[in-house]
């Protein structure tokens, strides 16, 4: 799956996974040793996130119903936990550094599509 900031005309990621069922919810990125560039979990439903068993930051983008960035968070380091965002929906989990590289902001408006 490819993330898309159609806002920016930038990529998010282009292996992009996705979880949505509880057990995939649950364990996220959790022991992952690296998420490389490119690399990214789109949590649904989701409105907040823990670092926990985490050894890397992340950049976190909150996305609401309509695929719209409600909230940020660059750079979360591990064993942190982020606040709950009360309009999100669903959470893109992303290297550390993407947000700034491709000038994400709060609005932006995001699409996931298969290539």
């Amino acid at each position: 799956m490819v993330a898309r900031n159609i806002s920016k005309n930038t990529i998010l990621a282009v292996n992009l996974s996705i979880a949505d069922n509880f057990l995939k919810r649950f364990i996220g990125l959790m022991f992952t040793k690296e998420l490389p560039q490119g690399d990214g979990l789109h949590i649904i439903p989701c409105n907040s996130i823990h670092m926990c068993f985490m050894s890397f930051p992340l950049d976190v983008i909150f996305l609401n119903e309509n695929m719209e960035i409600v909230s940020i968070i660059e750079g979360i380091r591990p064993w942190k936990v982020s606040k709950i965002v009360s309009k999100a929906n669903s959470v893109l989990e992303l290297p550390a550094g993407t947000i700034a590289k491709t000038s994400s902001t709060v609005g932006d408006k995001i699409i996931l599509s298969n290539q």
